[in-house]
């Protein structure tokens, strides 16, 4: 069985923008990779709301990705593939870090996987580092309008060659979110059930194309 460790924030864990609430397995991009890929592959969820990349906020310090990366890591193992989905929560105006800055904490979480797994399992994993989706216009009157300025709007379209560059660089297969998928209308941030169906979909090719899998 081929393992797939998803890491992400509330994109990953499924929040759902109308409601509040999570989105049940089979609305969720995770449950649905799945059920496409079938009982060859297992695909775990990790999933946070607020994760960050190694950023930590002042109250919720325990949101930091790099904190939890290495038990999450060491719970899952071995760990064939990991969907890297983080840099979102890191636009907070709180933080004041650029789409650059947030990469580079994109690639020390992505430097550690490969040198903690390289040690705990014996082999690195295959890693989709992916540049996530792009903050949405309506951020000024979202929900979550107290977190994100309209500054977000800007960096969060400046993710992709910054993500890139750290992928090329570490080995990884880059995904570029924000030319599939658009946050909601609802709070410009989250993910609507027809953007969870499509990055199911665009990470089933990925996963199919490694693996040379087809049927």
């Amino acid at each position: 069985m081929i393992s797939i460790l998803c890491y992400g924030d509330s994109n990953t864990y499924g929040y759902d923008p109308v409601t509040g609430k999570r989105f049940p397995p089979e609305v969720r991009w995770t449950g649905r990779l799945q059920k496409q890929l079938g009982d060859r592959f297992n695909v775990i969820e990790e999933g946070c709301n607020g994760r960050t990349t190694i950023y930590e906020h002042p109250i919720e310090a325990w949101k930091n990705g790099l904190l939890y990366l290495k038990p999450c890591l060491n719970t899952h193992k071995p760990v064939d593939v990991m969907i890297l989905m983080l840099g979102s929560n890191d636009l907070k105006t709180v933080f004041r870090k650029s789409a650059k800055q947030i990469a580079y904490g994109a690639s020390v979480l992505v430097e550690t996987t490969r040198s903690f797994l390289r040690v705990k399992q014996g082999f690195e994993p295959k890693i989709i580092l992916v540049s996530p989706p792009e903050i949405g216009e309506g951020i000024k009157s979202s929900p979550f309008r107290m977190s994100f300025s309209e500054a977000a709007i800007k960096k969060s379209k400046e993710f992709p060659p910054y993500y890139k560059a750290v992928a090329e660089k570490n080995g990884c297969i880059f995904f570029n979110a924000a030319e599939y998928i658009r946050p909601s209308e609802a709070d410009s941030l989250h993910l609507m059930p027809d953007a969870h169906a499509t990055l199911a979909d665009e990470f089933e090719k990925i996963i199919r194309a490694e693996y040379k899998i087809y049927d």
